[in-house]
Formats: C-alpha cells, sequence, structure tokens
C-alpha cells in the first residue's frame, strides 16, 4: 500500500438522504460489544491524537498490527460469518469525540470489490483473518468521468499486517483470492464513509466512475 501516486479531483460526493441533519451522516449505529472492545478504542484514540493525517495513520497501523496479535482483543462472533452475496461490511463503533468510524469487513471466497476509492477520507485496513490481495492503482489521466488507471504494486496480506490509504493515493482493490477460506479485515476511517465512487472497467485501462452507496450489515 505505500505506493503513491497522483490524482485528480473526482468532484463533491453525495450522500445517502437518510442522513444526521447535524452531521450529515448516518445516524449512530449502536454499540457492538466484545472482549477487549475498549483496549482497542483506547489504542485508536491515542493514534488520532497524532494530529496530522500521515502521523495519525502510521500510529493506526502500528495499533493495528499489535491488537490483531493480542489475544485479549477478540471481534464479535458475527463478522466471521460471510454473507454470501456480498463481502459484508458491518459498522462495530463509531466516536462521537473524534468522529472516526470502524469497520469489520467479512470477505468469503472469491469475493472483492472493484477499483474504488474513499471519498477522500483517509483509512487504515488490517487483515484480521484469512488472507487478502490488495492492490494500488495510479491515476494516469481524467476526461470528465472516464478515468485511465494502471495497477501500481499488490500485496497479499496476511493476518496482523495494516496498510493506510490517504488521499488522493486512495485508488485500490480488495480481493478473498481463497477458493474455500474466509478473510476478516478490520478498517478505521476517519469518519463515517456510506458512499463512494467505484470504477467499471470500458476499455484498455479506461474506467468509467460511478457513485456507489455503501451497504452496511447488521453487527449482532
Amino acid at each position: 500500500m505505500a505506493r503513491r501516486s497522483r490524482r485528480a479531483a473526482a468532484g463533491p460526493r453525495k450522500l445517502r438522504a437518510m442522513t444526521d441533519p447535524v452531521t450529515g451522516h448516518a445516524p449512530f449505529p449502536p454499540p457492538v460489544d466484545f472482549p477487549g472492545r475498549d483496549k482497542l478504542l483506547a489504542g485508536i484514540d491515542r493514534a488520532l491524537a497524532q494530529g496530522d493525517g500521515h502521523a495519525v495513520t502510521a500510529a493506526l497501523r502500528g495499533c493495528l498490527c499489535a491488537l490483531i496479535r493480542d489475544p485479549a482483543v477478540r471481534l464479535p462472533d458475527c463478522v466471521h460469518a460471510p454473507i454470501s452475496d456480498h463481502y459484508a461490511r458491518r459498522e462495530l463503533y463509531r466516536s462521537r469525540e473524534h468522529g472516526y468510524s470502524v469497520v469489520a469487513m467479512t470477505w468469503g471466497p472469491g469475493q472483492g470489490t472493484p477499483i474504488h476509492d474513499h471519498s477522500g477520507l483517509w483509512c487504515v485496513e488490517g487483515v484480521w483473518d484469512g488472507e487478502l490481495e490488495i492492490t494500488q492503482y495510479e491515476l494516469l489521466e481524467r476526461e470528465g468521468e472516464r478515468f485511465r488507471f494502471r495497477a501500481a504494486g499488490g500485496i497479499q496480506a496476511g493476518p496482523g499486517s495494516a496498510g493506510s490509504l490517504i488521499p488522493p493515493h486512495e485508488y485500490h482493490t480488495i480481493h478473498n483470492a481463497s477458493a474455500d477460506a474466509v478473510a476478516v479485515s478490520l478498517h478505521v476511517y476517519q469518519a463515517p464513509i456510506e458512499q463512494c465512487s467505484k470504477f467499471q472497467p470500458q476499455s484498455g485501462e479506461w474506467y468509467l466512475r460511478v457513485d456507489n452507496a455503501l451497504r452496511t450489515d447488521a453487527a449482532a
């Protein structure tokens, strides 16, 4: 995830209609309890105190790597249950004080994403279980809603690994290449992300940008 690329601004994003009139985001989700939850959140809060985005995400990478290996921290059982027709997104926590969102994602065999962005938000992603293929893309040029990308390197990320995406270097894909194993990742977003851009293949290296509303699955 370390490769950096240049990017042209992709324009403003529209939020879904069901939003809080004060925050502009969906209502706060009910709290999800799990062993080590307070320890995980305290580590995230400490990282947020670093200030700028690069320092915060560097601290969060170290934090997630340590917490994933900590036997006292165990994500709720629901995050280990894949959903057959899409990868699962379960929001476990949203900070009223700092504004960040913690989302667990469950990747069934063969599930993954198209090229997408994070709507201008930084994110730190850690692999909790299984393995994920993560490929970053470099934006070469743009013509309106058509974007020309080239793969800029990829990694096979296993349990205990973490990486960060800081705009404008946010274009990437995630894929569980396993034929039979489920993968689980934990994502800390700068703010709740309810919509992003995804990019549909056109011809060669050209892709069409489309708005993508992000569904959230129940965490119970």
